[in-house]
């Protein structure tokens, strides 16, 4: 896969294999004018899974805002990048449109399979329709070994209760930096969620 840039038809075994030993993602999304581009890096390896050759579904755990949701819900566009730090250099971007799914809905029951629920701060599922997928070299990526995955954000987000997660839901979680709107009021919080 290293070299020339290439675009893919879908999202076949070999890029599966690629993706499945990437231990993180990158996620890039905008707003429709102005405003800011944001970038969140993703871990955790059960958090990602492609459904089927074009779509992927990742986890979508509460951190310190919610852009991805506020610029998904008003325009859909979103880009995934997977780098490789390894000896063999690549670049995966998948490009698309995206929606989020919420933890009490039908849908989200279906993709529960896909992935690991049990981090506290789950938030929903964001499920992306693939329109571009393409890779590129990467060389200058810089070499790096993985340790482990980062336990923090998890043992952080156990401690919450009930009452701060509505708290989170109703202020900085409610709208983007930009002020676009992101989680309903009554979007459902961590502690309700089924495991």
């Amino acid at each position: 896969m290293a070299g020339v840039g290439k675009l893919h038809e879908r999202i076949d075994d070999r890029l599966r294999e690629f993706i499945a030993k990437q231990p993180m993602f990158f996620v890039a999304t905008a707003p429709d004018e102005g405003g800011h581009v944001n970038v969140s890096p993703k871990g955790y390896t059960d958090s990602f899974a492609v459904i089927d050759d074009h779509t992927f579904a990742y986890l979508d755990l509460f951190g310190s805002g919610a852009e991805t949701i506020a610029h998904v819900r008003q325009n859909g566009r979103i880009t995934i990048m997977f780098c490789s730090f390894t000896r063999n250099s690549n670049i995966l971007r998948l490009f698309g449109t995206g929606r989020v799914v919420r933890p009490d809905s039908e849908e989200f029951d279906r993709l529960r399979p896909h992935f690991g629920l049990q981090h506290p701060g789950l938030r929903s599922i964001i499920v992306v329709d693939v329109e571009r997928i393409a890779d590129s070299c990467g060389y200058g990526v810089p070499y790096m070994e993985l340790v482990d995955e980062r336990p923090v954000l998890d043992k952080h987000q156990e401690r919450r209760t009930a009452d701060e997660w509505a708290e989170r839901v109703a202020g900085v979680n409610a709208k983007s930096i930009d002020g676009l709107p992101a989680l309903e009021p009554d979007h459902p919080l961590p502690t309700s969620i089924e495991r």
